[in-house]
């Protein structure tokens, strides 16, 4: 079930470089912001238990808006929606450096988080437009070129904590990046909108299928989003590396999940969904494991690469099944996976601080492990990924 494309004013591939440059600046936004989450954590004294309320509100933010993004798309178009979510995005990003108090951060970051949550809805409402206007699928390489952001970030903070440069240069480094960006290429966003029939189907209820590719994203999106938020910590407190390495295991996640969902396609046609899969689920339970047996820098970072080929797939493969649903316009069934899975992306995060309060860091990624081998077994059980 495919959306009437109008004719678009520019060729296809102009609006595939745009659509995947701006995947690639709210990769870098959000990857910006957690490569400092150490940093800041240290700056502001408070403990696991605190991080994990802050990165709570992220998600407050972003379920509380999802219905009226959703209905600004449907009624302004996804252009509008994401141009003034990125520059809102970005100057969220340069306002965390000035909040020096819990309070101060944690507004801040509801705000951060309503604006990431607009600029996600936005452009993968354009990954879909665009996809349709291939009529093929092409959602891996726009999910390569967030994560591909998300290494990107990590290696530039990286070099920026090797060279003392503290987080407001930094963050307006990234600034200008992504604003150059936007001011030379917004002209090429897909600008659809929706009919009105399409607007009325907007709102379905989800069936069975559509539930479980949504736990499956959960799953995957989680462990995601504990690698984004956590993995400095983890090398910081568990691994004991110096500061200027703590950025190393979530660089080493990041640079296998690109590449991983970059070269993804290709293994899911000579093997399958299904097995592609289970494999990842058991590469992320594997590699969390190992990590919380064998706390040393070097064994970390290969267990946190061993992670990162695991997250690779799931969610473009996830959102493809979803894209492929008979019944379902593919832009609402990928919305409704995509709610249910983002979940997973925000509340883990904030649940691997709450069990590290309470217990130690080490349990929260042995807990975590777990969500990896339950992945493999409901993608096991369900004929949803044969063919």
């Amino acid at each position: 079930m495919k959306n009437t494309i109008s004719t678009p004013l520019y060729s296809a591939k102009s609006i595939r470089i745009a659509v995947t440059l701006f995947y690639f600046c709210t990769g870098l936004v959000f990857s910006s912001w957690a490569s400092r989450i150490p940093t800041i954590k240290n700056k502001l004294s408070i403990s696991e238990g605190e991080l994990g309320s802050l990165l709570l509100v992220m998600p407050i933010g972003e379920v509380a808006t999802l219905a009226l993004v959703g209905k600004l798309v449907a009624t302004y178009g996804s252009k509008t929606v994401f141009q003034f979510g990125i520059l809102g995005y970005v100057f969220m990003l340069l306002m965390i450096p000035f909040a020096d108090h819990f309070w101060t951060l944690a507004l801040v970051l509801t705000l951060f988080g309503i604006c990431s949550n607009s600029c996600n809805i936005a452009i993968n409402t354009q990954g879909v437009d665009v996809e349709n206007l291939y009529q093929r699928s092409i959602m891996s390489s726009f999910h390569g070129a967030w994560s591909l952001a998300g290494f990107v970030g990590a290696l530039i903070g990286l070099v920026l904590m090797h060279f003392k440069v503290t987080i407001l240069p930094h963050f307006l480094l990234v600034a200008v990046m992504i604003l150059g960006l936007f001011f030379f290429q917004r002209k090429y966003l897909f600008d659809y909108m929706p009919t009105e029939d399409e607007q009325k189907k907007g709102m379905v209820k989800p069936d069975k299928t559509l539930i479980q590719l949504g736990i499956i994203g959960f799953l995957g999106m989680a462990t995601e989003g504990t690698m984004f938020d956590w993995s400095g910590v983890y090398f910081h407190e568990i691994v004991k590396a110096p500061e200027k390495w703590t950025t190393l295991g979530y660089a080493a996640f990041m640079i296998t999940m690109a590449s991983g969902r970059f070269v993804g396609d290709r293994f899911i046609e000579k093997y399958g969904k299904q097995r592609i899969l289970q494999g990842s689920g058991i590469l992320m339970g594997t590699g969390l494991l190992i990590s919380v047996f064998f706390p040393s820098m070097m064994i970390c970072t290969l267990a946190f690469m061993l992670i990162g080929l695991g997250v690779a797939c799931t969610v473009p493969t996830v959102y493809s099944v979803a894209g492929q649903h008979k019944t379902i316009n593919p832009g609402v069934a990928l919305a409704l996976v995509s709610s249910i899975s983002f979940l997973g992306f925000l509340l883990g995060p904030p649940l691997i601080g709450y069990i590290a309060e309470l217990f130690d860091l080490r349990y929260s990624y042995a807990l975590f492990a777990m969500f990896g081998f339950i992945l493999t077994a409901i993608v096991s059980t369900t004929k949803i990924f044969k063919g």
